[in-house]
C-alpha cells in the first residue's frame, strides 16, 4: 500500500520485488485487498519482454479525506480522495480571536458543503487532518498556551469534529508542520531528507523535516522560532516576552512600522495610503509602496528579512538543512524579502553549512497547508500498525 501511495500504480511483480514475497504469496495478498475493495486493476502496463503486466492502484472510491488549514486570518478546507487528489476546495477569511466553536463549526459547515457538492455523505469521510496556528500537543491533539488565541487552549478539536463526522478519525498538528508536510508531498521538498519550511504571516514559525520525517520534538513545540528573542528591548509579544522575532518581523510588525513611517513623515507614499485607508495600513500596503519605489517601505521589508535570516542562520548552523522553503502571506513581497533573508543567512552561518544550501519561496502556493493536512491524515489512514482497520 505504501508503494502504491508513492508510485500511483504498480504491477504484481513489482510488489513481489518490493516485499520480498513469493509470487504466490503476493498474489494471495493482492487478491485479498481487491476483494475487500482496497485495490482495483486498471489495465495493462508496458511489456518488459513477456506478457504485459496487469497494473493495480488504490481504489479512489473508498471514501474521502479532508484537509483543514486554519491561519490567524483565514481558513482553507479541501476534500480529497484516498490517493490525495483534491476534489473540492474552498477558502474564506476568519479570525482566531473568535471562540473555537465558531471557527471549527464553520469548518464543519464548509466540509459538509464540499461533500454534498461531490455527491457524497458525511459517513464516507474517513479522516480529517487539521492545522492550527499555535503549539500543539500532538498526542492529545490540543493547543497548549497558544499566544494568538488563549481561549482555544485544550479545546477538544478531535471530539468536536467527531460529533459531525462519526466515522472519521481526526489528527491535529501545528499549521507550519502541516505546511512542511505539504511541501514534502506536493512541492520541491519531495525526496529531500533535511529541510526547513518557514511560514511568515501574522506569526512566524518553522516546520522541520529531518531524515524525511516531520520533527515535532518531545512535546510538539519544535520549530516555534517566532518566539526567539532578537531584541531584549523590543516590543511586547503576544507570548508575554519582549523582542520576539514574531513581534519584530511578522505581518503586524511590518504594518506597525509602516504606520510610524507615515506619521513621522519619512514616507509620503505610506502617508497617502494611510489617509485613503481610513488611518490604517496593512502589510500589503507596504509591499505596494515598495513597488512604487518608496525607500521607507523597502527598508521595512529588508529589516524584517534580515531579522528572519539572522534567526534562520542559527538554525542552519544547528540543523544543517539542504533547503529552506519560505511560505505564508508575506511571501508575496517578492525578492526584496528573500534577498535580505539569504544575505543574513549566508553572512551569519558557517561556510560548510551553506555550501549546498538552497533558500527559496515555496512554489506550492496557497494549497500547501491543505495538502499537508491531507498528507498527514493519509499517513494515519495507511499506518502499518493499524493494518488498514481504519478503512473498514
Amino acid at each position: 500500500m505504501r508503494a502504491l501511495r508513492r508510485q500511483g500504480r504498480i504491477s504484481r511483480s513489482e510488489i513481489s520485488n518490493i516485499t520480498g514475497w513469493s509470487k504466490a504469496k503476493a498474489s494471495q495478498e493482492i487478491r485479498s485487498l481487491i476483494e475487500k475493495g482496497y485495490l482495483v486493476e486498471i489495465g495493462e502496463g508496458v511489456s518488459q519482454g513477456g506478457r504485459k503486466p496487469r497494473l493495480l492502484r488504490i481504489n479512489n472510491q473508498l471514501g474521502y479525506i479532508a484537509g483543514i488549514d486554519i491561519g490567524a486570518t483565514s481558513l482553507d478546507v479541501a476534500l480529497a480522495d484516498v490517493t490525495g487528489s483534491i476534489l473540492q476546495r474552498c477558502s474564506e477569511p476568519t479570525d482566531v480571536k473568535l471562540p473555537p466553536q465558531s471557527v471549527f463549526g464553520r469548518c464543519s459547515e464548509l466540509l459538509l458543503d464540499l461533500i454534498r457538492t461531490q455527491g457524497g455523505t458525511p459517513d464516507q469521510l474517513l479522516g480529517i487532518g487539521v492545522g492550527v496556528p499555535g503549539p500543539v500537543d500532538f498526542a492529545r491533539g490540543v493547543l497548549v498556551a497558544p499566544p494568538l488565541m488563549p481561549e482555544w487552549e485544550n479545546f477538544p478539536i478531535r471530539d468536536f469534529f467527531k460529533k459531525t463526522f462519526h466515522s472519521a478519525f481526526v489528527v491535529v498538528d501545528n499549521d507550519v508542520n502541516i505546511m512542511a508536510l505539504g511541501e514534502q508531498r506536493a512541492g520541491d521538498g519531495a525526496g529531500i531528507d533535511h529541510f526547513i519550511f518557514v511560514k511568515i504571516g501574522t506569526g512566524i514559525g518553522a516546520g522541520i523535516i529531518s531524515n524525511g520525517r516531520i520533527h515535532r520534538g518531545s512535546d510538539g513545540s519544535a520549530g516555534d522560532i517566532g518566539h526567539i528573542c532578537v531584541d531584549k528591548e523590543g516590543p511586547l509579544c503576544a507570548c508575554g516576552n519582549k523582542g520576539c522575532l514574531e513581534a519584530m518581523a511578522a505581518g503586524p510588525a511590518i504594518a506597525s512600522k509602516a504606520l510610524e513611517a507615515a506619521r513621522n513623515g519619512s514616507s509620503a507614499t505610506l502617508r497617502e495610503m494611510r489617509e485613503s485607508n481610513g488611518g490604517t495600513l496593512r502589510p500589503e500596503d507596504v509591499n505596494a509602496a515598495c513597488r512604487e519605489g518608496d525607500q521607507a517601505a523597502l527598508d521595512i521589508i529588508r529589516d524584517s528579512g534580515q531579522m528572519i535570516g539572522d534567526v534562520l542562520a542559527s538554525l542552519v548552523n544547528f540543523f544543517n538543512p539542504s533547503h529552506i522553503f519560505v511560505g505564508g502571506g508575506i511571501t508575496n513581497f517578492g525578492n526584496h524579502l528573500l534577498v535580505a533573508i539569504r544575505r543574513a543567512v549566508l553572512h551569519r552561518s558557517l561556510p560548510l553549512a551553506t555550501t549546498h544550501l538552497s533558500i527559496k519561496f515555496s512554489r506550492v502556493g496557497s494549497n500547501v497547508g491543505v495538502m499537508g493536512a491531507i498528507s498527514l491524515a493519509l499517513d494515519y489512514l495507511f499506518a502499518i500498525e493499524d493494518n488498514l482497520h481504519l478503512m473498514v
